[in-house]
């Protein structure tokens, strides 16, 4: 339940406090007096759409704050988003506005908690259900009166919609994923050939060592200067170990240097280590000549060999230059190849499944669609007898009302076309609600369907109607106002009406003023401004006198005489004659 509705600044509201009680409240005043941004104000704060002026001229910034009376599911929804209730057991929404510029800033909290509009709107349905006028329009279109008749048929046909839903989104993904491969199958038997003849090549090659081309490499620059090879290691050997040529080896004078380090260490033993280093130096050069002899005598020159490796050269390098740049690159692709192949090769196996799969999520389809008919066809019959039994008693008592569920293309919503057909007259034919209703049934349809609607939903939710009752005058006045009253019975309804029937029924009555106020030094503009005034209608006396002008305009004595008999009829006028 709404108990108190605070807003600073908001469109021509300057500040306004409204403290709401149980039972059927009402707002009047005259046309353009605002009573519909009150309204506003409550949608915004629950996260409706900011249109047109929001913050108040010259102001930069505006609060709207509703408190409303926790109930279980909102504080399920609470505990859900862990955030903390309030002590006193008060849930408060608030949403405040700035100005940045030429734009416009918006922040919403609940119980002072920064909330998001996703998360605003899940707690909205728990807290109120807003009727304005332009729902009357809107219930003439197809698609949402199939909404509505979803939502009377309760969480079991709304679970069945959402498994329709996770079909259709499933077999459109499949549907598109088959078309998709079979208008690549040209391409993929053209890729399967090409990867296959270079993966023959690759293979063929026979690669496993992403080193090979710098070994072979190395191995044809030996082969080619085996001769030159040979008579360096020779001549290298000569130098360090045997020279028959010209002059001594390097073994022989580091040992004719060794005998005179020697010779000297026998008059000082300073230079031993300097003896030693020469006698590790003459092993060495040593342990060289030989290595390198041996080098030269194994070297022997290979033709056929030297064939092969250039031969093997020229191929890896052919290889490279298609598929690397280095081996390495083309050992990777190789890989790679290996792979794709096998998934390009189960791709007729894969379609086959595919196939097989887009039929059988068809039939998941066609089943759960047929399931949410059944679902559909039951909700229609008992919303059609519920309805029937709301109507009658606003004025349409030979009402004929018929909900028919039509077969159409499955979509995400099912297989079904829900359509309301009407007539409020005896012996007419049922047509389409949208083309057969006029303004005034529509609000009475409207209404009728939102007491079906709320039926047994306990009390958890606020029931805003705007101007419900607009169009309409005489007994079907009357039979919307009992219909108000008895909808707010055991819960709180918020009406905005133009109907003195209706406001007599007020448990909670508050009149909605537009006037001038003289403005202060801080205001910039010194020409008198509009602002909003509501006042609480607590006597019985400025409810005669506001019911008189909603009757007659004036407070005439035969208008002061109608609002007088319609306060002694009302519940609470009853009551007091007691």
């Amino acid at each position: 339940m709404l108990s108190l509705l605070r807003i600073t600044n908001f469109a021509l509201i300057d500040h306004l406090e409204l403290t709401f009680g149980a039972g059927l409240n009402v707002l009047t005043g005259e046309t353009g007096a605002g009573k519909s941004i009150i309204l506003d104000a409550i949608d915004l704060v629950l996260g409706g759409k900011a249109q047109g002026r929001v913050l108040r001229q010259g102001a930069e910034q505006g609060l709207i704050e509703a408190t409303f009376s926790l109930s279980q599911a909102a504080g399920a929804w609470l505990g859900a988003q862990n955030i903390e209730p309030l002590e006193d057991g008060a849930l408060i929404c608030s949403r405040d506005f700035s100005r940045n510029g030429d734009s416009l800033r918006s922040r919403s909290r609940v119980n002072g908690v920064l909330v998001n509009r996703q998360q605003l709107g899940e707690l909205r349905g728990l807290l109120v259900d807003i009727t304005a006028q332009g729902q009357t329009v809107q219930f003439q279109e197809a698609a949402l009166q199939r909404q509505w008749l979803d939502l009377y048929g309760g969480a079991a046909l709304l679970a069945q919609r959402e498994r329709v839903e996770k079909f259709y989104a499933q077999a459109q993904s499949l549907a598109k994923t088959l078309q998709e491969r079979r208008q690549s199958e040209q391409e993929r038997l053209q890729r399967l050939d090409l990867l296959e003849f270079q993966r023959r090549e690759l293979t063929e090659a026979q690669l496993s060592d992403p080193n090979e081309l710098e070994h072979l490499s190395q191995e044809q620059e030996r082969l080619t200067h085996v001769l030159d090879l040979q008579q360096l290691s020779y001549r290298a050997y000569q130098l360090l170990y045997q020279n028959d040529q010209d002059g001594a080896a390097i073994t022989d004078l580091l040992g004719e240097a060794e005998g005179i380090i020697q010779e000297m260490t026998q008059y000082d033993n300073q230079l031993a280590p300097l003896l030693e280093l020469l006698q590790t130096a003459l092993t060495q050069v040593v342990e060289a000549g030989q290595q390198v002899r041996a080098y030269g005598d194994q070297l022997e020159a290979d033709p056929q060999r030297l064939g092969e490796v250039e031969e093997r050269l020229g191929r890896l390098k052919r290889l490279c230059r298609k598929y690397g740049p280095t081996l390495a690159d083309a050992l990777a692709l190789q890989e790679t190849l290996e792979r794709e192949l096998g998934e390009l090769e189960q791709g007729e196996k894969s379609l086959e499944a595919l196939e097989e799969a887009v039929n059988q999520a068809q039939k998941d389809l066609t089943e759960a669609c047929e399931g949410l008919t059944r679902l559909r066809q039951s909700a229609a019959k008992a919303l059609e007898a519920a309805l029937v039994t709301e109507l009658k008693p606003l004025a349409l008592d030979k009402v004929i009302f018929v909900c028919q569920v039509q077969p159409c293309p499955p979509g995400p919503s099912g297989a079904d076309q829900v359509t309301f057909y009407f007539s409020p007259n005896p012996g007419e034919p049922i047509q389409p609600l949208a083309t057969t209703a006029s303004g005034g049934e529509m609000s009475r349809f409207l209404l009728a369907f939102k007491a079906c609607f709320n039926r047994g939903r306990g009390e958890s939710q606020t029931l805003i109607f705007d101007e419900i009752d607009a169009g309409v005058s005489g007994k079907v006045a009357q039979a919307i106002a009992d219909k108000l009253h008895r909808l707010a019975q055991g819960r709180q309804a918020l009406c905005v009406t133009h109907q003195p029937l209706v406001a007599a029924l007020a448990d909670v009555h508050f009149r909605v003023d537009k006037i001038l106020i003289e403005t202060d030094g801080a205001e910039t503009d010194p020409e008198p401004r509009t602002v909003i005034r509501v006042v609480p209608l607590q006597s019985d006396y400025q409810r005669q006198q506001e019911l008189a002008q909603l009757a007659g305009g004036h407070s005439a004595p035969a208008a002061l005489a109608f609002a007088e008999s319609l306060l002694k009829k009302s519940p609470k006028g009853r009551l007091k004659s007691q």
